[in-house]
């Protein structure tokens, strides 16, 4: 490898533990092979992707495909809304500033893709569907919409964002959308900061005050966050390593990370086990099924440096599709909050077509329990087991779960009985899967009145309980006050009266409260309200700092 491809590589070092994870613990194990496609002689490509499918995504001789993610209609047509650009433009692979954005059918989820119209100019387009049909295609500093998927004129439009007293992390691009179950809008920006808008077209609104990817070193970029009907779920890469983590979350705003490897290179291989061998996969996206669980990854390949990939030479980029192991639908029947003293645990795995629990499954090889025990191979096992309808009841013994009182999503793995790796996530029937998030702006101080004014909104899908506001600056608590319950949406500006503030300019930290209990701490240090780059048009960012790279 020539040093010019070494400097896009930094080898992550990954923790001793990981060595000892199972298979089903690294969201890479659920990568399936790519269906059986067909291949051809003189294509464009290194040696390492000679054996690629042609017809599997989009791929075309001329352009150079990046990104894109796919929504299906009533017809049973697949929708892939793809970025591209000649392969011939002056620049190469980094012409892509000037993208258009095609919109592209397939009767198949993995392709082959063609093109039937171009929607407009744009870059890392993330598709979805608003409640009442019409289609949003994000791109880099807007968005284009239509009534429908393949409508022949789009609409071009900006969002609007309310950053609420924080900093924004990278500045606002690479955006990824996942609807909420009132129809809102969770978004994830490329610095790994969490918005919500109430439709998806109002303005989104910053509720975090860092990002919410793992804490680990890493140059992070392309997030994808979807949800499913039990949780959130985010995966990031971290392109110089070429590694993504894979993150869960009940409510969107707290994360925990699972151990093991998202993905790396090397994931996009066939039924024989030949492996497509493509030098970077970003931009992934998820398609789901009806459950919203992911059944499709989509990534945008390319078989050389970025820069490397020069006009009427033999490299280019594609986008390329690959199934995913959906796991199993399970649901815990323990009424009563699962702790270490809890002796069995009953877990029902749903059956559904093409699944029997009661026949397909190695019932000796499961394993039940916080991912942290799961994942290793711990975890609790099988006791006994009956069939219920079509489904199957599996009581566990409750020894080595794991789970403890912040758990809302226990994890199985195993087996079926050909050997193929199973795994699932089960709710929890006394977890609270709509909370409610209060979120505080920044203290404003009335200093002519010694008043101290905080607005408190609900950002949650239900109301909150009546809490306790603790604001503290500099380390210094400046006391408490009571805050009624609001409604999703609703805010109220609460105060503290005969306040002499230390330090204008200082840190604040308002913490919530409720029955005596932290619930939530807001972290809001002073800056200047300048005119900063993630103001600025995007692209005369890029240029005036020469960050095209590195943002792509």
């Amino acid at each position: 490898m020539g040093v010019s491809l070494q400097a896009q590589i930094t080898e992550r070092e990954r923790p001793a533990e990981w060595e000892q994870l199972v298979k089903g613990a690294r969201f890479m194990d659920r990568f399936l092979p790519m269906p059986q496609g067909k291949t051809a002689q003189g294509i464009w490509g290194t040696d390492s992707v000679q054996n690629r499918y042609v017809d599997n995504g989009i791929e075309h001789p001329d352009i150079s495909f990046w990104g894109g993610n796919i929504l299906q209609t009533a017809d049973g047509k697949y929708h892939l809304y793809v970025c591209g650009w000649p392969e011939n433009s002056p620049r190469g692979h980094m012409f892509w500033g000037n993208s258009t954005v095609f919109h592209t059918v397939s009767d198949k989820l993995t392709g082959p893709f063609r093109i039937v119209n171009s929607i407009g100019k744009g870059h890392n387009p993330e598709a979805f569907r608003l409640p009442d049909g019409r289609v949003v295609v994000y791109v880099i500093d807007g968005y284009y919409i239509a009534d429908k998927e393949d409508s022949a004129v789009w609409t071009y439009g900006k969002f609007q964002f309310d950053p609420r007293d924080r900093k924004i992390i990278e500045g606002l691009s690479n955006l990824t959308f996942a609807r909420r179950p009132d129809n809102s809008y969770l978004m994830v920006c490329r610095g790994g900061g969490v918005w919500i808008s109430k439709d998806g077209l109002s303005p989104y609104r910053q509720l975090s005050d860092k990002r919410v990817y793992p804490p680990v070193e890493g140059r992070f970029e392309d997030p994808v966050v979807w949800k499913d009907s039990l949780q959130y779920h985010l995966i990031v890469n971290d392109w110089l390593g070429r590694i993504a983590f894979y993150q869960r979350s009940k409510d969107g705003i707290h994360w925990v990370t699972e151990q093991g490897e998202a993905y790396v290179p090397g994931v996009s291989y066939h039924a024989d086990g030949e492996v497509e061998h493509w030098f970077k996969y970003e931009r992934l996206k998820i398609y789901q099924d009806k459950y919203g669980r992911a059944i499709q990854a989509n990534f945008a390949v390319i078989d050389t440096i970025k820069w490397e990939d020069l006009p009427n030479d033999r490299h280019s980029s594609k986008n390329i599709a690959i199934p995913l192991n959906k796991g199993l639908l399970l649901e815990v029947l323990n009424q009563e909050e699962i702790t270490a003293s809890t002796k069995r645990i009953e877990v029902r795995i749903k059956g559904e077509e093409g699944f029997n629990p009661q026949t397909d499954l190695n019932i000796e090889s499961l394993r039940f329990g916080s991912f942290n025990e799961v994942n290793f191979g711990r975890g609790c096992k099988v006791a006994r087991t009956k069939a219920d309808g079509k489904d199957l009841i599996v009581t566990f013994k409750g020894k080595g779960s794991g789970i403890t009182a912040d758990e809302f999503a226990p994890k199985l793995i195993g087996q079926d009985k050909t050997g193929n790796m199973v795994f699932g996530y089960a709710s929890l029937p006394y977890v609270d899967y709509k909370p409610a998030l209060l979120s505080a702006c920044r203290p404003v101080y009335q200093k002519e009145t010694s008043r101290l004014e905080v607005k408190v909104e609900n950002f949650g899908l239900s109301a909150s309980q009546p809490a306790e506001v603790e604001i503290i600056c500099d380390g210094t608590s400046l006391g408490k006050v009571a805050v009624d319950a609001l409604q999703p949406y609703e805010s109220k500006v609460v105060q503290l009266n005969g306040i002499k503030l230390p330090n204008e300019k200082g840190t604040y930290e308002v913490v919530f409260y409720t029955h005596g209990k932290e619930t939530e701490r807001n972290v809001l240090p002073y800056f200047e309200e300048k005119k900063k780059y993630y103001m600025e048009p995007f692209y005369k960012y890029l240029e005036k700092y020469d960050l095209a790279e590195y943002i792509k």
